[in-house]
């Protein structure tokens, strides 16, 4: 790094072809390769060619998120009556922790040693704390993310963990773009999630509430392919040009669920999503224009991936009918997603 820090990279391997490599800045999966039907393995994340690209800014292509996934309107709330104002960094408001959240920090790495029996798994630790008033956030934070592969489920598992000692408030989550192809546009991929509301937005895509999917573009009860009513007249997806939305899960309140069932019919390859979170944020690629390349030169336009961000809901902070997102000292934060990947018969 410009300022003599060593970048590093782990590959982790699962033994069945499921291998993902990963960096100390930013937490940053740099590459995620699955073999599809033929046993043919293709990278199904978006990411660049250099450590010099991933120090340039970029929309968060595969990096953890926090302290606070997606938007906080104004870049401003209240916390036991102590007003707290976070940097503007998404038009009038704050976005995945400010100019400088969690995905443009240097994060400790370490291999977690290998475990021997059932269920084997190999794994890397990320560690870093988050300094009393960082971003405008309050309490320093010290924040663990594991990234596993396990051998049996097929499966990379991201386990979150963080203790704060001071009140705050903290959404963490993760930012890949998946694109089950390798290559192209994803409109072609199949989506289910199961969810019957989602929160509708402002033109500041800060949710207005709850509203529910039925008779809209945005029910994915049923696989549905993403191209299907991206170009739909609701108001909604005009508003966001495209998918940019949080869904409510329809889930019991505690434990695993899934999330989103993701399908690619040429390839074969399908990912299922499952959080302890209760919600999923759907975005759609719509801001990719060009301008980036991945490592084999190629153009990352609109559409070219999508993000399947499982998390609490949007601007939670002030909006006291969603489920709360504050952090008390003695508490511990504690959040996984899994994601596990096949072949469709």
């Amino acid at each position: 790094m410009p300022d003599g820090r060593a970048v590093t990279e782990y590959r982790l391997d699962n033994g069945r072809g499921l291998c993902l490599s990963a960096i100390n800045l930013g937490g940053i999966v740099t590459a995620l390769q699955v073999p599809d039907r033929h046993g043919q393995s293709g990278n199904v994340v978006l990411g660049l060619r250099t450590l010099e690209d991933y120090l340039k800014p970029h929309p968060h292509l595969g990096t953890i998120v926090g302290r606070y996934a997606n938007r906080i309107a104004g870049g401003r709330f209240s916390l036991d009556g102590v007003a707290h104002q976070l940097p503007l960094n998404n038009g009038a408001n704050s976005l995945h922790g400010g100019h400088q959240g969690f995905g443009t920090r240097y994060w400790q790495i370490d291999a977690v040693p290998t475990q021997s029996g059932d269920g084997d798994e190999v794994a890397i630790d990320l560690r870093y704390t988050s300094a009393d008033g960082e971003e405008g956030f309050p309490g320093e934070v010290q924040v663990t993310v594991r990234y596993a592969l396990s051998t049996i489920e097929n499966a990379w598992r991201i386990d979150y963990r963080a203790v704060s000692d001071r009140a705050t408030v903290l959404n963490l989550s993760h930012h890949d773009y998946f694109n089950l192809a390798g290559a192209g546009a994803v409109r072609d991929h199949r989506l289910t999630i199961p969810a019957s509301r989602f929160c509708p937005v402002d033109s500041g895509l800060i949710p207005l509430g709850l509203a529910p999917v039925a008779g809209t573009p945005f029910d994915f009860r049923v696989p549905t392919p993403i191209g299907a009513r991206i170009d739909d007249s609701h108001e909604q997806v005009r508003v966001a040009g495209g998918y940019d939305h949080n869904w409510v899960l329809d889930r019991e309140p505690a434990g695993m669920a899934l999330a989103a069932r993701l399908e690619h019919e040429p390839s074969g390859r399908v990912m299922e999503v499952h959080t302890t979170e209760p919600a999923v944020q759907f975005y759609s690629g719509n801001f990719l224009d060009g301008t980036l390349r991945g490592r084999d030169g190629e153009s990352f336009k609109q559409g070219a991936g999508l993000c399947l961000e499982t998390q609490h809901y949007p601007d939670s902070p002030n909006q006291p009918e969603f489920p709360s997102t504050v952090l008390r000292p003695g508490e511990a934060f504690s959040s996984t997603t899994l994601h596990r990947f096949g072949i469709s018969t």
